[in-house]
């Protein structure tokens, strides 16, 4: 018999977990257990950051636990199956590294250009679409949680997703959230109705919308700072250098884990491939410059801004956080002040490697 996922995930998860819903709904584990989502299991939610010393250590946390929390939230405050598949599904054409391919794909700044292959692999999944099948729920109902406002929407408003990836990443990867902490801002947290009268998650209280930007001042820095754009940028690299070469296909990055691309990388018979690869994995500094540095692997990559500017509703009181607190305008302004303009680079040299050019044929 299949252990479930609940079951293998630890302590501090499952606490995290009963945070978002105290009630884990019974009938989602059927498709979390499916093999479609437990592929992104093996996907960090760090995009490649446990794979180089430029990182402290921390514990792994995949992109099925932030799908599994997004679902929670969305369950917790629609109890509607539909959108809280939505939003169980919306990672699950994630490739291995998560946005670095984004970066591949020269999308470095929305980082949704992965996104497209959703709809086709729940449409391709036996075992979800007769799970679907079962609860009379089309594909179209749960292929594009974009949908649901509840589930997503434009940033830097909070819906779950968002408000997902600030807390998960915040208590586990980079620790900024104690549990009780977690617990008062996500308990204030209720469905509003926003400038557009569209529902949208926002709090009751202005005290607790502060505390809740004041808390996350300090990890949105973490995913724009110099290490995180360079390390991201050489994966997508090193994933296009693979895949130029042959060693690497494009359905590869949609299907093997995470760990089976980095033994890829380390003996995949090119010796410049693999001393490349083992060089980024023992950086521990990456340097910052005004100009394009030879000899180096020097980058100039900008990055997306992820920060929230939520709602408040309080009494008379109803407004953007940003707009109602001068401690929250503090806050984002000095975060959106955070230069990511420049040069980066790491203290080796790798230069990505091109497709090889098509012959041309010459018509006699």
């Amino acid at each position: 018999m299949q252990t479930r996922y609940y079951d293998n995930i630890s302590d501090k998860l499952k606490d995290y977990f009963a945070v978002l819903s105290p009630e884990f709904p019974e009938w989602l584990h059927e498709y979390i257990d499916t093999p479609e989502m437990q592929r992104i299991g093996n996907i960090s939610m760090d995009c490649g950051c446990d794979y180089t010393d430029l990182f402290p250590k921390h514990p792994w946390h995949s992109n099925l636990d932030h799908s599994v929390g997004v679902a929670l939230i969305i369950w917790h405050f629609t109890k509607d199956k539909k959108q809280t598949l939505a939003g169980l599904f919306h990672d699950i054409a994630t490739p291995v590294f998560k946005h670095c391919i984004d970066f591949m794909n020269g999308d470095y700044e929305h980082q949704e250009s992965t996104e497209e292959r959703t709809k086709l692999i729940i449409q391709n999944s036996n075992a979800i679409m007769s799970l679907l099948a079962r609860d009379q729920i089309t594909l179209e109902e749960v292929s594009d949680y974009k949908i649901y406002p509840i589930a997503d929407n434009d940033s830097p408003k909070l819906a779950a997703d968002r408000f997902e990836y600030n807390f998960c990443c915040g208590y586990i990867i980079h620790p900024i959230w104690t549990l009780d902490d977690l617990r008062e801002c996500y308990n204030d947290v209720t469905i509003l109705k926003n400038e557009d009268g569209i529902p949208e998650l926002g709090f009751k209280h202005l005290k607790i919308a502060e505390k809740y930007i004041h808390i996350l001042r300090n990890l949105w820095p973490w995913w724009i700072n110099d290490e995180e754009r360079t390390s991201m940028q050489f994966f997508a690299d090193m994933c296009a250098s693979m895949n130029n070469l042959g060693y690497l296909s494009i359905d590869d990055l949609y299907t093997l884990p995470e760990s089976e691309v980095v033994k890829k990388f380390k003996t995949c018979g090119n010796p410049y491939l693999e001393e490349s690869f083992k060089k980024f994995e023992n950086a521990t500094k990456c340097y910052r410059t005004d100009a394009p540095v030879s000899g180096k692997y020097c980058v100039n990559i900008k990055g997306k801004r992820r920060y929230v500017n939520p709602l408040v509703q309080e009494n008379n009181l109803f407004s953007r956080v940003y707009d109602l607190s001068k401690q929250a305008q503090k806050d984002i302004d000095d975060y959106m002040k955070i230069p990511i303009d420049g040069y980066t680079y790491l203290d080796f040299e790798f230069t990505p490697i091109k497709p090889k050019k098509e012959k041309t044929f010459i018509k006699r």
